[in-house]
């Protein structure tokens, strides 16, 4: 049974998140059931580099995938856009899997990207798609701040309540602040992330752009590991999933 490695982007407006769900259509779903179709109906499972919640964007996601008939990987990647249609999601490229390559445990790390447009004018072009902050935010501030936030660490302070991870620690390799015109920028990139870890820092670090707290104190708060001292989390639509490194390049 060949395996592929897939590239996927993905709008995830209109998706539960990444995982199947009771309820809603997950962007899983919407992929396997593309795939089945390929398959005479057969089942297929899928195995994904990162998880995202309902709401969040990928650009650059990977999914592992196994089907029980031999496709050209360049075939693949057309057919299953076709039968994708009408779902804004879109297989990017399709390659076939090294020996023992797995998408979640191979990776070396995980990166996101976190959007805010901050200026009075709500978004139109660009509405549910990133987090629209009115007030003048100090992006200098925000990334002196984030900078306390980068390596290995207990982040209870910044992870959900239902996290279902054993271990809190996490080992944070970059967390950059860049203002551009009148978006900005927030990159993260770790090997894994807790549950809302990554939305949960960059809600800290807007009340630093906006004043409410000073750069020092996002030290306090990370070693307080107490949920209820840190901002509140971001909305998901500013959130997109970029890409997994692996020891040799896919793509």
């Amino acid at each position: 049974m060949p395996t592929f490695a897939l590239l996927l982007e993905y709008d995830g407006t209109p998706f539960v998140g990444w995982q199947r769900q009771k309820d809603g259509l997950s962007v899983q779903e919407a992929l396997e059931q593309a795939a089945e179709r390929l398959c005479a109906g057969r089942p297929v499972s899928t195995i994904v580099a990162g998880r995202t919640d309902a709401g969040v964007h990928a650009e650059g996601q990977v999914v592992q995938l196994s089907l029980p008939a031999d496709f050209p990987p360049e075939k693949l990647r057309t057919a299953l856009n076709y039968h994708l249609k009408p779902h804004p999601v879109a297989v990017l490229a399709a390659v076939l899997a090294p020996e023992g390559w797995n998408a979640r445990f191979s990776a070396l790390a995980r990166a996101y990207r976190y959007v805010i447009l901050n200026r009075q004018a709500p978004p139109a072009l660009l509405s549910g798609r990133v987090w629209h902050v009115r007030q003048m935010l100090d992006a200098a501030a925000m990334d002196k701040a984030a900078k306390l936030l980068v390596g290995r660490h207990d982040f209870s302070s910044f992870r959900a309540a239902e996290c279902q991870a054993k271990n809190p620690l996490r080992t944070l390799d970059r967390l950059d602040v860049r203002r551009f015109g009148e978006r900005i920028e927030i990159f993260a990139e770790a090997r894994s992330f807790l549950h809302h870890q990554v939305r949960n820092m960059v809600g800290t670090l807007k009340l630093v752009g906006e004043g409410k707290l000073k750069v020092a104190e996002v030290a306090r708060i990370l070693a307080a590991r107490d949920r209820r001292v840190a901002g509140p989390t971001a909305p998901a639509e500013g959130l997109y999933f970029v890409g997994v490194r692996y020891p040799t390049a896919l793509f």
